[in-house]
């Protein structure tokens, strides 16, 4: 009876936090796939498609293909790039040097810096005629110039590049974090052993930060699908949709064209996208412990 009494008197604490849940999480995505079925422009009658916008997305639209391709480029990237520059900035900044703690600092600052402040930040410094980049070809002599932002066939690394600029500090935080919980015996055991510092590392080290690398895989591939910022502020897209992604094909659907409708069919792609990453991230974790 004790026991009873105790897990109803949970309840009303619970209250105020399953009101907010439902209101601000759950109502919003169950009326999002409500509204993709239909063909709307936000103000006039909704006239029911069904599956419409979807069909319509795969088969029709060749810009939201676009898209597509290049967030899964981005994921890729993302998961290739940024988590080996995170790990191997870990890597040297969990030695014990002096200066440590500021380098650590350094790295990470950009991450709290805003989005479209970084945007700012790299737009002077991909500009073709001014920007550093160019001017620093140019000052030790190397004749080429590059409309970095402009070019479509490398448009997306020089966005992506300033986005991993953004994107290290996090990562890195994490990985420091795993490589300080790996006990020091183990990787004596495994010096004693004769194990060389890489196979230490592959070996070793590698296996027992698992469930720190499962976090950074699942946070990093859901940033990825989620990237917005850095994207509108550099080429809002462009040029020729070369940068378009998701998330700036929905805004442009949405609030641009007033296609309300074909807006929410993306959004609801890109939330069933983050769940299939999601779900089998709290899976195991909910094993794990």
């Amino acid at each position: 009876m004790d026991g009873k009494k105790s897990r109803k008197g949970i309840w009303p604490f619970l209250l105020p936090a399953m009101v907010i849940y439902l209101s601000v999480i759950v109502i919003p995505v169950f009326y999002s796939i409500f509204i993709s079925l239909f063909k709307w422009n936000g103000v006039a009658e909704m006239q029911f498609v069904g599956l419409g916008n979807y069909k319509n997305l795969f088969f029709n639209d060749k810009v939201f293909l676009t898209a597509l391709k290049n967030n899964l480029l981005w994921i890729v990237m993302t998961i290739a790039i940024t988590m080996s520059v995170s790990l191997g900035f870990a890597v040297l900044l969990n030695n014990k040097f002096r200066g440590r703690t500021v380098f650590r600092a350094l790295f990470y600052f950009p991450c709290v810096v805003a989005p479209i402040a970084v945007a700012i930040i790299w737009r002077w410094i991909y500009n073709p005629n001014i920007g550093f980049i160019n001017q620093f070809f140019k000052a030790i002599g190397i004749s080429y110039k590059q409309t970095w932002i402009s070019d479509p066939k490398v448009s997306i690394y020089a966005v992506f590049f300033a986005a991993l600029w953004q994107g290290i500090g996090a990562p890195m935080i994490l990985f420091l974090a795993g490589l300080q919980g790996v006990s020091p015996d183990v990787l004596e055991a495994a010096t004693v052993d004769g194990a060389s510092p890489v196979r230490k590392f592959f070996f070793v080290t590698v296996p027992l930060m698992k469930q720190t690398f499962v976090m950074v895989i699942a946070n990093l591939i859901t940033a990825a699908m989620k990237v917005y910022d850095i994207v509108a502020g550099l080429t809002d897209g462009g040029p020729n949709n070369a940068t378009q992604m998701l998330g700036t094909y929905m805004y442009s659907q949405t609030f641009q064209y007033n296609n309300v409708g074909m807006g929410t069919a993306v959004a609801c792609i890109m939330l069933v996208m983050m769940l299939l990453v999601i779900v089998p991230y709290v899976n195991f974790t909910s094993r794990e412990h």
